[in-house]
């Protein structure tokens, strides 16, 4: 009879769709007299699909009984998650600053003297030392010049000797009353003006042998040579005192040490101003920073001059600090990352930056209870140490921290809590 209702109930649907009367299958008996008169066929197709819907039914039942009893486990059971007590390490309070390196010393070099170029003694970008020979401008005008303030002075000196006698006898004629007073002070007087004639052309010979130093233009310090901007056979125009137009040679930087300029905001003035303030004397602070290509800050500088004024335009204030080049690695003009320490290294906790969430404006951190229950507490992160981020406050020494494992620490759920270990990373934080 359950195959009777089955069929009746597949005859039904068989009956809407094509629209055959429901009265012709609602009599129970006559189904069963067209079951038992239909063909073989008809008997056999409605058997299996009967059949099928057995089949499924049963298997849709199991499937549900299978995932009901695998599932109900899995949300009752707790999820491992990884924790640590923050690291704790001394720090000191410190901010960061994008610089800029210059050259100590930059100069343009020009001729004092005038004439035609005859030497050029280096190579465009070179590195010369103090004292080596750059420029050779003709010599010959400045030699001549240099003969005839000579011969100036042989001659000052001859009247100056005669002077000299002159005014010896004048004095010993007055003595005998041979001579005047008058004489007297008249040869007095040429001899004065003997001696300055002298002084004079020994002046003049000082001049001549400067000019004639300054055909040779040699460096005035150590560093790198830019390029040339004359050739050999180019008439200079020079002037000591440079009231006229004079012929660029080159220019020249040094390279060891260098400056490592930089900006400061008004608030990290502040902030640097009020740790500073206790400590008496000048500027004597290292800093550290890197290249840009460089993720560490293993290169050190120290900080020697902060500005008089802050920029009325920009609200920043200005500060220098001097690093060794002694490889000649660094050039002027290149950019670096700077770290400059305003306060002396004191107790902080660390956390990886993995371990903080975000939410809206702020920031989280997972603990577990010692109930193994998720406890979130709010935080104020500071900057990065040794690639852990530094937390200012919100967080006690012995709160074990989710490290690994956040998306399964939802708060108010019990977890597995399994003991992790923190790790700082000394050469991120410039630290050999």
């Amino acid at each position: 009879m359950a195959l009777t209702e089955r069929v009746l109930q597949n005859e039904k649907r068989h009956a809407e769709r094509y629209g055959r009367s429901m009265d012709q299958i609602s009599n129970r008996s006559e189904l069963e007299k067209s079951l038992g008169s239909s063909p073989p066929q008809r008997r056999w197709k409605f058997l299996s699909t009967g059949a099928a819907l057995v089949a499924l039914a049963l298997s849709y039942f199991a499937f549900s009984r299978y995932k009901d009893d695998h599932a109900a486990p899995r949300q009752a059971g707790a999820l491992p998650v990884t924790v640590s007590e923050p690291l704790r390490r001394d720090v000191d309070s410190r901010f960061g600053f994008l610089g800029q390196f210059s050259a100590i010393d930059r100069v343009e070099l020009r001729a004092q003297v005038g004439g035609v170029l005859t030497e050029i003694h280096f190579k465009d970008g070179q590195i010369v030392h103090k004292g080596d020979l750059l420029f050779v401008i003709d010599p010959r005008p400045y030699e001549i010049k240099l003969a005839q303030a000579n011969a100036q002075l042989h001659s000052a000196v001859a009247r100056l000797a005669l002077a000299n006698n002159q005014l010896e006898r004048s004095q010993s004629l007055r003595r005998d009353d041979f001579a005047t007073q008058e004489t007297v002070d008249q040869r007095t007087n040429e001899q004065h003006a003997s001696q300055a004639a002298v002084e004079d052309a020994r002046a003049r010979i000082r001049d001549a042998q400067l000019d004639l130093e300054y055909c040779r233009v040699t460096a005035p310090f150590t560093g790198r040579i830019g390029a040339r901007q004359v050739s050999i056979g180019d008439l200079i125009a020079g002037s000591r005192a440079a009231v006229s137009p004079t012929t660029l040679l080159a220019t020249l930087v040094s390279l060891d040490p260098l400056y490592l300029d930089f900006d400061m905001s008004e608030s990290d003035y502040l902030a640097f101003s009020r740790e500073r303030a206790p400590i008496a004397g000048p500027l004597a602070d290292t800093i550290a920073f890197g290249l840009s290509d460089e993720t560490n800050f293993k290169r050190h500088g120290t900080l020697d001059f902060l500005d008089n004024a802050l920029d009325r335009s920009s609200g920043t204030i200005h500060a220098r600090a001097t690093v060794p080049n002694p490889d000649l690695f660094l050039a002027p003009g290149q950019f670096a990352r700077l770290r400059v320490a305003v306060a002396a290294p004191t107790p902080a906790l660390l956390l990886p930056d993995s371990a903080l969430v975000l939410d809206q404006s702020q920031h989280l951190v997972m603990t577990v209870s010692p109930d193994a229950t998720v406890v979130p507490k709010v935080v104020q992160p500071g900057d990065l140490r040794g690639g852990l981020r530094v937390i200012r406050s919100g967080l006690e020494p012995n709160d074990r921290v989710v490290i690994d494992g956040l998306v399964r620490a939802r708060p108010g759920t019990k977890v597995v809590p399994q003991h992790g270990a923190i790790h700082y990373d000394a050469i991120a934080d410039g630290q050999d």
